[in-house]
């Protein structure tokens, strides 16, 4: 666990970064750190390695007080990742993951076949390991520079902005790969972004912070959208912080049954597997749903369909059955509701 008792930070021109902040991250959980630039965010995490030391008030990590440990032996013992990877270009990628290990004191044997371990981790093939940093794409850097972090098995993670700085749909595989790793590895991670919509992705709580470094609201994401502390959370979660709430519901509760026989049908392959709908020489493209996906996935599907029906599928994509629009709008009142009443 992560503890900030009363801290404070000051910097000499004056300027409050963070306002007596009192905050729990519990270990092996995602917290995200949320806010407009300037709200401290950053430097609440850099507070935590030591980058940045506290004007006053105390953090812990793992009941250890950082200020009485050596800096250096803290950061190395605490993963980093920030924005654009921060690789050494001149080091190969293998030689780049295995830095801290090698700080540590471990033989070069041992890096490099944690190294060559991690690739695999983090989705890259083996054949990266003898590239240098410019030689990789944008995500592949940022792989890279997760795998680097995650070398000496660190418990905590701290990640800053870690995938701004990459298209959407790179980034959004970049976020499939963390949630996959932390399912396999929880971690302690402290992630920072100034997107509310990757925070309800990722994390397991959410910090929001205002200009000045006010911790205004701590709570899970379902809370967070359903009762927001006062009006600046709300106007930060957005409009459709509804829909946002939709995001973190699943299927897997909604009925599902056989396909009805009507103008359009549904198509499937040999083993099947849903293909399209078909109504006489029209086909339209449909997008099957398992147990996983989300109400507002579902939502979605089902507005695109031409039967307000959507295709449910198992694990190897068969089809199960199929859901309906009234039915899937049914569970998205009952999900706003639940998780008002536990925010309450």
């Amino acid at each position: 666990m992560i503890q900030f008792d009363a801290v404070h930070k000051r910097f000499p021109n004056g300027t409050t970064a963070v306002n007596d902040l009192s905050l729990d991250m519990p270990e092996g959980g995602v917290t995200v750190l949320v806010g407009s630039s300037g709200c401290g965010k950053t430097t609440t995490l850099r507070m935590i390695n030591r980058m940045v030391d506290p004007t006053s008030g105390t953090i812990r990590v793992g009941g250890k007080d950082v200020l009485a440990q050596d800096a250096a032996e803290l950061r190395r013992s605490i993963g980093y990742v920030i924005q654009q990877a921060g690789l050494f270009p001149h080091r190969t990628v293998l030689d780049n993951i295995a830095t801290v290990p090698l700080l540590l004191g471990w033989n070069r044997k041992k890096a490099r076949a944690r190294a060559a371990e991690l690739l695999e981790t983090v989705g890259l093939a083996a054949d990266s390991a003898k590239r240098y940093p410019h030689q990789l794409s944008g995500g592949q850097q940022q792989r890279v520079g997760v795998a680097r972090a995650l070398a000496a098995d660190p418990p905590v993670l701290l990640m800053d902005e870690p995938f701004g700085a990459v298209d959407p749909v790179v980034r959004a595989q970049l976020q499939d790969e963390l949630l996959r790793l932390q399912k396999e590895l929880s971690k302690t991670i402290v992630f920072v972004t100034h997107d509310i919509d990757e925070a309800v992705r990722l994390g397991d709580r959410i910090a929001v912070f205002r200009t000045g470094g006010h911790l205004v609201q701590c709570a899970p994401p379902a809370e967070l959208l359903a009762r927001p502390a006062d009006d600046f959370v709300a106007d930060f979660l957005g409009a459709e912080r509804g829909l946002k709430l939709l995001s973190l519901k699943t299927l897997a509760d909604v009925p599902q049954g056989p396909a009805p026989e009507g103008d359009w049908t549904l198509a499937l392959d040999p083993a099947g597997r849903p293909l399209h709908w078909a109504s006489g020489d029209t086909e339209l493209p449909l997008r099957p749903l398992g147990d996983g996906d989300s109400l507002l996935a579902a939502l979605d599907e089902s507005l695109a369909s031409p039967t307000g029906l959507i295709a449910r599928v198992d694990a190897a994509g068969v089809l199960t059955g199929v859901s309906s629009r009234d039915d899937i709008h049914a569970h998205a009142g009952r999900a706003h509701t639940e998780a008002r009443t536990v925010a309450a």
